[in-house]
């Protein structure tokens, strides 16, 4: 089994648990002398069970992760420094959309709003690390399909 494929696995087991929680609350109260749709208590044995798989294969990514080593980095840094690119383009581009987003005045008496950056200048570093992070995520995707796993 290659890499990606237990990544599959984990977000389906994700997705079963989310699935399983709704169908708990759904199935959490009752109108006196009705029953259930679902027993809870089935259901919280099959989420228990999800739950306990969920946990063993994502100890067994983050070991693979932790070993595979492509170009002297480990998958395990290559993704923390895919996560933190990610997070710097949404925010760079949430900043930058607020900072475009201008007031036109109608006379000289009205307030006037500028933007505090020079956002074309911004823009483009923004576009490099949206680059970057495509390329990077290119290349996680590439190593999950060739590592082995287990």
């Amino acid at each position: 089994m290659r890499l990606a494929a237990a990544l599959l696995e984990r977000a389906n087991l994700q997705n079963k648990i989310a699935d399983l929680s709704e169908r708990l609350e759904n199935n959490a109260r009752v109108q006196e002398d009705e029953e259930p749709a679902e027993d809870p208590r089935e259901l919280l044995a099959e989420l228990e069970a999800t739950i306990n798989a969920l946990e063993v294969i994502m100890g067994k990514i983050n070991l693979v992760n932790s070993k595979t080593v492509v170009d002297g980095v480990t998958l395990t840094e290559l993704l923390a420094k895919r996560d933190c690119l990610h997070i710097k383009v949404n925010k760079m581009r949430r900043f930058l959309s607020e900072a475009s987003n201008l007031v036109g005045r109608y006379s000289k008496t009205e307030i006037l709003v500028k933007s505090t950056v020079k956002v074309k200048k911004l823009q483009k570093e923004v576009d490099k690390y949206a680059k970057e992070l495509r390329e990077l995520d290119e290349k996680i995707q590439e190593i999950n399909w060739t590592t082995d796993f287990e």
